[in-house]
């Protein structure tokens, strides 16, 4: 089966174990991890050579429901063991799962720099803008004004947006999604799988016991249409309960539009290239927030990229075969200066 998985057909269920889930009823953790089994299983890497890494938080325990290799490691040092990890064995299929707090705050240095020198490895960031497992305070994704446990009067910080992090460290690849956005929660997940590199896919996930409700705005019924946009790679940037809508150039920025109104018409509207290198209008699409323009969601950047793990292996081999070195006992005994204690 190893040696062969490109035959090999995977069903949810071989990527599940038998534990119970622990999280509260209603979070939108439980929503998320059944979609992961899901896309693991459309990617078809076998569980034995998946590996699940997790920090410190609610969304950090979710390696103790894969049928999977998993490490539940320490605060903030979700992305430093991913990295370890892929290094060591490129062939494994690692998945970091981070919250907006563990990712954001104190693995916010670790987040950055495993964007930017594009580790294979696929980062699910949970964003429910607020810290869950300690009860309630707010986290570097809380918009200013936020009262929690920790900000009763109100924070008064602007607030991380995890988009702008990732293109800020260069990142190649961004997609969102919602929890309760099952199909689209899969088919970015499964992009980011299938994507050489750093993959980076935010979550807008409810907590109902701390921020219940943080997405209703976007998620409800009434609102989804006209507040969210679904982009995918070679089609019409269009939004709408008719897809009556759509996504124009305006100057340098994007202005929304109606076909059919004030000129504009189907032509007008742009389209999607996710691959393109240049992220100018990338970083646009990520940026909108549902208010002014609608909340980009889907794989809003799919791009190549040297991925420093493979980079790294072929530096080793360049450099054994050029310097005739057996390994790393042999490149110590010959290039530096040794003792013998006795």
């Amino acid at each position: 089966m190893e040696n062969n998985i490109e035959n090999c057909a995977f069903k949810a269920a071989d990527f599940k174990n038998e534990q119970s889930v622990r999280w509260c009823p209603g979070c939108g953790d439980h929503a998320i991890l059944n979609v992961l089994h899901k896309a693991m299983a459309e990617v078809g890497v076998p569980p034995c050579r998946t590996v699940v890494v997790s920090g410190i938080g609610c969304s950090s325990r979710l390696p103790y429901y894969m049928n999977t290799y998993g490490m539940h490691t320490i605060h903030g040092r979700a992305a430093a063991i991913a990295t370890g990890v892929k290094v060591a064995n490129p062939d494994l299929m690692v998945w970091q799962i981070s919250g907006d707090g563990d990712g954001l705050a104190i693995g916010g240095n670790h987040f950055i720099h495993a964007v930017r020198r594009n580790i294979d490895i696929n980062i699910c960031l949970f964003n429910n803008r607020i810290y869950g497992l300690t009860k309630g305070q707010y986290s570097p994704t809380s918009e200013r004004g936020f009262v929690s446990k920790s900000s009763p009067y109100g924070t008064t910080e602007d607030p991380f947006i995890p988009a702008e992090l990732a293109f800020g460290a260069r990142g190649n690849f961004f997609a969102r999604s919602f929890d309760v956005a099952l199909d689209t929660t899969k088919e970015v997940m499964v992009a980011a799988a299938r994507h050489k590199g750093a993959s980076v896919v935010e979550i807008l996930q409810n907590c109902m016991i701390f921020n219940n409700g943080i997405y209703a705005g976007l998620t409800a019924k009434e609102f989804r249409y006209e507040r969210t946009i679904h982009l995918r790679h070679g089609e019409k940037m269009l939004f709408g309960k008719e897809m009556e809508k759509g996504l124009v150039q305006d100057g340098f920025g994007l202005k929304a539009v109606t076909i059919g109104q004030d000129g504009y018409t189907l032509d007008d509207v742009l389209v999607h290239d996710a691959h393109t290198q240049n992220n100018f209008l990338h970083q646009q699409l990520a940026m909108m927030d549902g208010r002014d323009l609608p909340l980009a969601i889907g794989v809003i950047r799919d791009a190549e990229g040297l991925a420093y793990e493979t980079e790294v292996a072929r530096q080793v081999e360049e450099v054994k075969g050029r310097k005739n070195y057996a390994g790393l006992r042999d490149m110590v005994m010959k290039t530096a200066e040794t003792w013998e204690v006795k």
